[in-house]
């Protein structure tokens, strides 16, 4: 599985890591492999945004972290790719050779997961101010239960 955002340095991990968390805590995390990833290549190489890092750490959360770009060949190995806005799912899609959206069960907006959600996609913080990081960590957790539990009846069915 894959958190994708535009240049993978806020929301994809912030994603990856409260999904890493949600899924050791399940019980699920020797059977769940969560990565993130960028739609781009502008980051490439270099960690999450300073903001990201701060609001991961206050939530105690790991913040290791390295950008980088996905790949059409990685995510035709993926089973589930977790976009944060309706562009990563058209980029994603057009990267799989399924512009149309045939295969629905293999990319899907991450706040899609959340039955509470007012909106399905999750904002970009990167030129707001911290609220907006704080945002975006807590839409990921309030979708990351239900995102377990869908991941838990795939692997159990």
């Amino acid at each position: 599985m894959s958190v994708v955002c535009s240049g993978n340095i806020c929301r994809s991990p912030i994603g990856e890591k409260v999904l890493q968390a949600a899924f050791a805590d399940a019980g699920l995390g020797s059977r769940v492999e969560v990565s993130s990833a960028g739609t781009g290549n502008w980051h490439v190489g270099q960690g999450a945004n300073d903001t990201a890092v701060a609001v991961l750490t206050a939530a105690g959360y790991p913040t290791e972290h390295t950008a980088r770009q996905i790949a059409a060949g990685e995510l035709e190995e993926l089973d589930l790719v977790l976009a944060a806005d309706r562009g990563h799912v058209e980029e994603l899609r057009r990267l799989l050779g399924d512009p149309d959206g045939h295969d629905q069960n293999k990319v899907v907006l991450l706040r899609s997961f959340d039955p509470d959600a007012a909106d399905d996609e999750i904002p970009d913080p990167y030129y707001g101010p911290r609220a907006g990081f704080e945002d975006v960590l807590a839409m990921t957790r309030s979708a990351a239960p239900h995102i377990v539990a869908a991941v838990r009846e795939r692997l159990d069915g």
